[in-house]
């Protein structure tokens, strides 16, 4: 019996729960919802006009609270592919200690009071867009991609994508073209990203019977998907700047960025076996969180730079 086998946790018995405060913490993915945060406050800031703090600070706090829902709802109906695969096989539902009901339980009321709250103390706009958000990662993506297609990361990926364009919403009560700009830059994103790790995790996918793209495709196809998407990824990137939304320091970064971004990506392509296709991989998927990061915490350094400017000139 194989040490996934002996950890895993039939999850059809029923059990007493034995979930801790920091059980509860881990079904909201922190490290995901860390990310949605961040996007989601440079989406907020980069929007014209004032807001008062209070509302900043509830409208950060019911995204944050949304994709920890998110999060939650995901690991409740995933328990039976976290329990298969190394990396998700210590999450609490595999683990036994929550139970599926008592997930979604809990995802489902944060879910409900975090877009309940955005719509009614911010705008129906931003509560609507966060609901759309929440639905569209479990049902479209969890419930019906993930399982059956190979393009799950793809058209999955657009939920991860939202984020800033819920807070530019909570922030003006409408849309623009700088939203969707950074929609379309964490869309194109993803795939590179994800499609690194599955490269890497390829068996835990094969085992637990999700069609990632290197199990249904192969990796060396995969490999080619990478390298066109982060193309992609880098002139999507860089278009904001002779577009004239983001400024120059913006640019520049992202085009310093991106080169970092290819040049990885022709790494994977050209490195197919060994050590050295495993080290690309790897590369790929730890730059590729940098990138992001870097990305969106220029614009916030602008945002900063400008509204401090007029206090010291």
């Amino acid at each position: 019996m194989s040490v996934l086998d002996q950890n895993a946790i039939d999850l059809s018995l029923p059990r007493i729960s034995e979930a801790s405060v920091a059980d509860y913490i881990a079904l909201l993915k922190p490290r995901v919802m860390s990310l949605v945060v961040f996007t989601a406050a440079v989406g907020f800031f980069l929007a014209p006009g004032h807001v008062h703090p209070v509302l900043a600070i509830t409208s950060i706090l019911c995204i944050a609270v949304g994709g920890g829902a998110s999060g939650a709802l995901n690991m409740a109906l995933e328990g039976d592919i976290d329990a298969l695969m190394t990396r998700t096989a210590n999450r609490p539902i595999p683990r036994g200690r929550v139970l599926p009901g008592e997930a979604m339980a809990f995802g489902l009321t944060l879910a409900f009071f975090s877009v309940m709250t955005l719509g009614i103390l911010v705008n129906w706009l931003a509560g609507a867009l966060l609901a759309f958000t929440i639905f569209f990662y479990v049902v479209i993506y969890t419930m019906w991609l993930k399982r059956w297609t190979a393009q799950n990361i793809v058209i999955g990926g657009a939920a991860g994508a939202l984020p800033p364009v819920v807070a530019w919403a909570a922030a003006t009560g409408s849309l623009s073209v700088e939203p969707i700009l950074l929609f379309l830059i964490i869309f194109f994103w993803t795939p590179p990203h994800f499609w690194a790790l599955a490269l890497f995790r390829n068996d835990d996918y094969a085992r637990a019977g999700v069609p990632m793209l290197p199990v249904v495709a192969g990796p060396d196809a995969t490999r080619l998907q990478i390298l066109l998407y982060t193309v992609v990824l880098v002139a999507i990137a860089a278009a904001p700047w002779p577009m004239g939304y983001f400024d120059a320091v913006y640019g520049v970064a992202s085009l310093i960025l991106g080169a970092g971004m290819l040049w990885l990506a022709v790494d994977i392509y050209r490195y197919r076996t060994g050590r050295a296709a495993l080290r690309a991989t790897r590369r790929m998927f730890a730059f590729s969180i940098l990138y992001l990061f870097a990305l969106f915490a220029i614009l916030l350094l602008e945002v900063v730079a400008k509204a401090i400017a007029p206090l010291i000139w």
